[in-house]
């Protein structure tokens, strides 16, 4: 198992200040949904600060970040929550984002991963589609900043939407088509 040490400064933005307890399935940062396995004072640590030992759910090893830290973390949402948002889907309208300046593209995209929000992560995932779609249609290739975001976008969003829908990861894809079309 790797042990990953975070300071507290990746988002410069935190998800509240409320304390989460050992068991707890919480979003950490860009790494996405993890588990609270303990608050502790770290071997490594002097002095009397807490940290979190996170467990994340789709990654190797455990993550220690002070209990006072500036990086987001809120709790997963619940399971209703996730739902109404999977309902909400057909009502999307989404655009595909088109930019030749790969730092900008990069920067558009990154705002709607920042946002920690399922329905910007579902958005995000929508509009690349459908630029992928468009460039198919051009007979021209996806590229792969837009890989990468849309791959980024879906593992955040299906990983809290398994953890919230009590299913696995795999499965979410499916849960999500199934769901739309019944509706």
């Amino acid at each position: 198992n790797r042990v990953f040490f975070f300071v507290s400064v990746l988002d410069g933005k935190d998800g509240g200040k409320m304390m989460y307890q050992p068991g707890d399935m919480i979003v950490y940062g860009s790494t996405g949904v993890c588990r609270v396995k303990e608050i502790t004072k770290p071997d490594f640590q002097k002095g009397e600060q807490l940290y979190y030992a996170l467990e994340p759910l789709y990654q190797d090893g455990v993550i220690y970040t002070p209990v006072e830290t500036k990086v987001f973390m809120r709790p997963v949402i619940t399971e209703a929550e996730a739902e109404a948002l999977i309902d909400k889907i057909p009502t999307m309208k989404t655009a595909a984002y088109h930019n030749s300046v790969l730092r900008e593209l990069e920067d558009h995209y990154t705002t709607y991963l920042k946002s920690h929000d399922c329905g910007d992560l579902i958005e995000l995932a929508m509009s690349i589609y459908a630029k992928k779609q468009d460039l198919a249609i051009q007979h021209r290739k996806f590229g792969a900043v837009d890989e990468r975001f849309m791959k980024r976008a879906e593992d955040l969003l299906y990983g809290e939407l398994a953890v919230a829908l009590r299913i696995d990861k795999t499965q979410v894809s499916t849960y999500i088509s199934n769901r739309v079309n019944t509706k």
